[in-house]
């Protein structure tokens, strides 16, 4: 009763705490600060259209799910992972995550958008004075996880956001929280999940690169130096809600089925399903697609709706514990998206 007890006051406070965001988000999209904290990272579980987070464990769950960092068998992690994004820009993800004395699992992560050099233009330059400019985008995220019984397992997210155009920076902070829970209604191999993320602050850009030169007809100074204020905008937070079946069938066959509804507060909402077959706990053939209903010709998403991707267990190879996945993810106006990661356990 009392595992019981302690199940039902987690997903009440994690119910309420996503009843701000149960909201339609799509008539504000590109309006929240800090969209680089939506871009998901990892091939596994992004090759299964990022439904599987009932059940994502190890370093890629602190992105789905924090609450799956204290599942892997692992004593230590690590992971490397590489996304070719849109318009030429790229995602590096890499993480580290250890058991602490029976405490449960800590990590930490570090995700950079590189978008590459941007040419310098002004009004009496408007093609270019040569100079360029490099933004940086980066998440720096610390995770803790705890498995509280053979069943119910939650985790949390604390992540700085750190933006800079030239002269121009922001700085801003989010938190996710997550729980899973295994053998739902005694059935193996059935679990649930939920998890808030982005909940934060504000953003706010802020720099030397905002104080322009110009005159003031009401006053009799010349030309001055004035700041330009901008806008705060408010962290891309959003609520998801998961479930997935593990199937066992003849010898080493293991097919896992998955879906997940994720509301997002300032794009789209997705309906998302997943399928992952293994053989022999070796190799992984993964497929997923997401369905975004308020997706329209006039509005439209610019990812396809399917996922493809496949994973090798290098441990059964080369005696190291190793593997190797790859996701690729199609784009309707840009080239499409091939994700690399390679995981590592200690």
């Amino acid at each position: 009763m009392n595992k019981i007890r302690n199940l039902a006051i987690i997903f009440l406070i994690l119910g309420f705490t996503a009843g701000e965001l149960l909201a339609s988000g799509y008539n504000r999209a590109g309006t929240s600060a800090a969209p680089e904290l939506r871009i998901p990272v990892g091939a596994r579980y992004l090759a299964m259209g990022g439904s599987q987070l009932a059940s994502v464990q190890g370093l890629e769950s602190i992105y789905w799910n924090p609450a799956g960092l204290d599942l892997s068998p692992n004593s230590a992690n690590a992971i490397f992972s590489y996304r070719s994004y849109i318009a030429d820009m790229n995602m590096d993800f890499v993480g580290v995550s250890g058991k602490l004395l029976g405490l449960g699992s800590f990590g930490i992560s570090f995700r950079s958008l590189n978008i590459g050099s941007i040419p310098v233009t002004t009004m009496d330059q408007p093609d270019g004075t040569g100079a360029t400019f490099n933004p940086t985008f980066f998440i720096v995220g610390l995770t803790y996880s705890k498995q509280l019984t053979d069943r119910i397992s939650v985790g949390t997210n604390f992540n700085v956001v750190s933006e800079s155009f030239d002269r121009a920076t922001a700085t801003g902070y989010s938190f996710d929280v997550g729980v899973q829970y295994r053998n739902l209604f005694d059935v193996s191999g059935l679990a649930i999940g939920i998890v808030v993320k982005n909940l934060g602050g504000s953003m706010k850009y802020d720099g030397n690169g905002l104080f322009k030169t110009a005159i003031d007809p009401t006053s009799q100074r010349g030309p001055t130096y004035y700041k330009i204020e901008t806008q705060s905008a408010d962290m891309p937070s959003e609520f998801s809600l998961g479930m997935s079946y593990l199937a066992k069938f003849a010898k080493n066959n293991n097919v896992e089925f998955s879906f997940a509804f994720q509301n997002n507060n300032y794009t789209y909402d997705n309906y998302k399903f997943g399928l992952e077959y293994s053989f022999n706990n070796w190799v992984f053939v993964r497929g997923g697609y997401v369905y975004s209903p308020q997706a329209n010709a006039d509005a439209p998403n610019i990812f396809q709706n399917y996922t493809l991707g496949f994973g090798l267990n290098l441990k059964k190879i080369t005696g190291i514990n190793m593997a190797l996945d790859y996701a690729y993810v199609p784009v309707k106006y840009f080239n499409s998206n091939n994700v690399f990661s390679i995981n590592l356990g200690f």
